[in-house]
């Protein structure tokens, strides 16, 4: 926005209302309202980011399924996490604030606020740093394969955690210089992935001399994960999806920098959905239809292709033309960048908001505001090194990174339905904010609730056999050390200080009156 948009009178209006609305939720408004609602859609659709959820974890569904988990996979899964994205905007609308997630819990919670809202807060925060842990390193190996084919670059641990440490330090200087700056790439980011995915999806048209069918591409089976139980190993697939569908919460944590935040930031996660949603089947689609060797052995061979990548395989083998593989793989080099950088984003706001309720160890330095820049640069910053710290172990083992990073989406989950459960058992006590559901938000909250349980219960299982130290789940084990983390922490800390005695000159109430509903 312009300065000379900024001091027009609906400006004005806008940022006042805001502000407003913040105090009434008993926080004075310290971070800079520079986003717009489509900045804010963009940070969104830039975490879930089809263009590197998809590609880098394409391998799953084709491995567990094949082109029909694939193809059929895809939208099924959308239809059930837009239940939930529908479910989350709704609450984000009644309160949007950067803690997002756990201030929702916490004043939706008819008792024991304070311990709802510390337990969804941890998975959250917990989430989020190995999500961006996740999606820099994926990053970092996928820009690393690409310099492979073009350079003739060997990829080796140590040149990948390099590049890895280089992405994310861009990424906190990037968020560091305001929220302006943020604003303008997450934009260029949205376009970057639209654009992209229609330059990708036409090559991939336009160049090959031949396709699968249409009933190929859709229904075709394969399956290599040692289960028998066809609808078992269909489930199993859907994890391809599921992986790629996160990150939607970052419109409720940059609200507090959004203007029109009660409308916009529940837009922005409704929004991010459907676009990928609609985007990501196409791009999918299209990559399945360009297999060029659609027998058992063809698939298996792609699943196991020396790139890394089945889809940069699809690349190589469709369009027998390197130097358009090379620029295919680069523009998904580009979306994973910019995938990291709004990660950052998110992750910096909910954990400024996290510290500012004196949640984390230290919380006097992490929630402390720039400025100049109107951003929380010492949170920024917090996260860069949690992050980092957690992808040490990708250095030495590969199998020990996914253990410590496997607790991202599964963890991210909990933190989504938690306050979406919480609002269904609130019932009718639930007062909505101007963007809301209507009658349909009992069905919709309750298939939100079913669904991830059943994901939960998914994100479990062993995905393939036999089970061995590398194929083996660690998912519940890096879930139960969250857990076991979250209750020590509030025995040590948490009970004594969370949302107890903060700093005044950044609240609008009495602390103890800020998980309080009129109804209360």
């Amino acid at each position: 926005m312009s300065k000379d948009e900024a001091m027009t009178p609906e400006a004005q209006s806008s940022g006042t209302s805001d502000e407003a609305g913040l105090a009434e939720l008993g926080y004075k408004q310290e971070l800079k309202r520079g986003m717009s609602g489509f900045g804010n859609f963009a940070v969104s659709f830039s975490i879930i980011s089809i263009l590197a959820g998809c590609i880098t974890s394409y391998s799953i569904a084709l491995g567990s399924g094949g082109p029909a988990a694939i193809d059929l996979g895809w939208p099924i899964v959308g239809i059930f996490v837009l239940c939930v994205a529908l479910s989350m905007a709704e609450v984000c609308s009644r309160y949007p604030t950067a803690g997002g997630l756990y201030f929702w819990a916490g004043r939706l919670a008819k008792r024991n606020k304070r311990h709802w809202a510390w337990f969804v807060g941890w998975f959250n925060f917990l989430g989020e740093v190995a999500v961006t842990a996740a999606i820099d390193f994926g990053a970092a190996t996928t820009m690393m394969a690409f310099a492979s084919l073009t350079f003739g670059v060997e990829p080796n641990a140590y040149n990948t955690f390099g590049l890895f440490i280089v992405i994310i330090v861009a990424h906190g200087l990037l968020n560091t210089f305001g929220v302006k700056l943020v604003n303008l790439l997450s934009s260029l980011s949205a376009w970057w992935h639209i654009v992209g995915v229609a330059i990708i999806v036409a090559v991939l048209w336009i160049m090959p001399t031949s396709h699968q069918t249409f009933s190929w591409t859709m229904t075709a089976w394969h399956n290599e994960t040692g289960f028998s139980f066809m609808p078992f190993v269909f489930l199993m697939g859907l994890l391809m999806a599921q992986y790629t569908y996160t990150g939607y919460d970052a419109s409720a944590h940059v609200s507090e920098e959004t203007r029109n935040a009660a409308t916009a930031a529940p837009k922005g996660i409704v929004m991010s959905v459907v676009i990928s949603i609609i985007g990501g089947w196409i791009l999918l689609f299209s990559i399945t239809a360009s297999i060029q060797d659609g027998s058992s052995s063809g698939l298996t061979k792609l699943l196991n292709t020396t790139t890394g990548l089945p889809p940069a395989q699809v690349f190589l083998d469709a369009l027998n033309n390197p130097t358009m593989a090379k620029f295919l793989l680069f523009i998904v080099c580009g979306a994973q960048f910019f995938c990291g950088m709004a990660s950052v984003t998110a992750n910096s706001r909910m954990s400024y908001a996290f510290s500012r309720d004196d949640a984390i160890p230290g919380s006097k330095h992490w929630k402390k505001v720039n400025p100049r820049s109107g951003t929380p640069t010492n949170s920024i910053w917090l996260c860069i090194v949690l992050s980092t710290l957690l992808t040490v172990p990708a250095l030495f083992n590969t199998t020990a990174y996914l253990a410590v990073t496997s607790v991202a989406v599964i963890g991210l989950y909990i933190a989504y339905v938690t306050p979406v459960l919480l609002r269904r058992l609130k019932g009718k006590a639930f007062v909505p904010g101007p963007w809301q559901l209507g009658k349909w938000s009992p069905v919709i909250g309750w298939i939100a609730v079913c669904w991830v349980i059943l994901i939960c219960i998914l994100f479990v299982l062993p995905p393939t056999l036999p089970i061995t130290i590398q194929t083996f789940n660690y998912s519940p084990i890096a879930v139960i050390v969250v857990a076991i983390l979250t209750v020590v922490l509030w025995f040590a800390r948490g009970r004594k200080h969370f949302m107890k005695h903060l700093d005044k000159s950044q609240l609008t109430v009495d602390d103890s009156k800020l998980l309080d509903e009129i109804d209360d």
